[in-house]
């Protein structure tokens, strides 16, 4: 198993930029009319994540599962466009997986080259994707998976989903097998919260999962973005 000492979210050079390099493609729907709630499309992206991770094509001789490691060979992009009406109709018959929150719906694709986009995906926005939360989130519920976004570095929607992505999948590298069967069979619970300033620098110095950007896009190489906090990760 992947343990997070060789997260490919740290900036240093390393061997891995030398293998070919992949990106996961998410795509948001984002209606003009209804688009969801920011906190609401962070957690859906997450979970999306963790389903495609576990999902029987992306395991042993699945159809994706040598994309897949290909990809966790390689640095571990994520990149979340946006798409409404026939662009969403149209990315939904591409393979990939559909997954709901409370509002928001995003789809997941195996991973792709940096230059070997679907032309159906390609075409998709992926600048300026932002969203607002209607009310401040309550707190998490207890016993509950809770990604922290860092306090300290502004993000747009799109580029904190990804973050969430990565928190997530920093957390199930980390996970036993019996833990990951436990989480897929309740359906990824998770929350995604903003830690306040204290509690930040708490969980950075706590030994959790912590995503540290590699800067490709909006913010400087080395940004703590995510720290993982799920409870069989507390109690080690």
């Amino acid at each position: 198993m992947r343990r997070v000492s060789e997260s490919p979210f740290q900036t240093e050079p390393h061997p891995r930029d030398e293998a070919p390099q992949f990106v996961l493609p998410l795509v948001v729907r984002l209606e003009k009319a209804d688009p969801p709630g920011r906190t609401d499309a962070l957690e859906t992206a997450a979970r999306a994540v963790l389903v495609l991770l576990s999902d029987e094509r992306a395991l042993g001789d699945g159809e994706w599962a040598q994309t897949v490691r290909d990809w966790q060979d390689a640095r571990i992009r994520k990149v979340v466009r946006r798409a409404r009406g026939a662009e969403w109709r149209r990315a939904g018959e591409l393979p990939g997986i559909t997954v709901t929150g409370k509002a928001a719906e995003v789809r997941v694709f195996a991973p792709v080259p940096l230059d070997g986009w679907p032309k159906e995906l390609a075409k998709l926005q992926v600048s300026g994707t932002d969203l607002d939360d209607p009310q401040e989130p309550s707190a998490a519920d207890p016993g509950v998976p809770v990604l922290w976004m860092s306090p300290e570095v502004e993000m747009s929607a799109g580029k904190a989903m990804a973050q969430a992505g990565h928190g997530a999948q920093l957390a199930w590298w980390e996970l036993s097998d019996e833990e990951r069967s436990a989480w897929r069979e309740a359906g990824f619970p998770l929350a995604v919260r903003t830690a306040r300033p204290e509690r930040w620098r708490e969980l950075t110095a706590s030994g959790l999962p912590l995503v540290r950007d590699a800067g490709f896009t909006e913010i400087a190489p080395g940004s703590c973005t995510v720290v993982a906090e799920h409870p069989a990760l507390r109690s080690r």
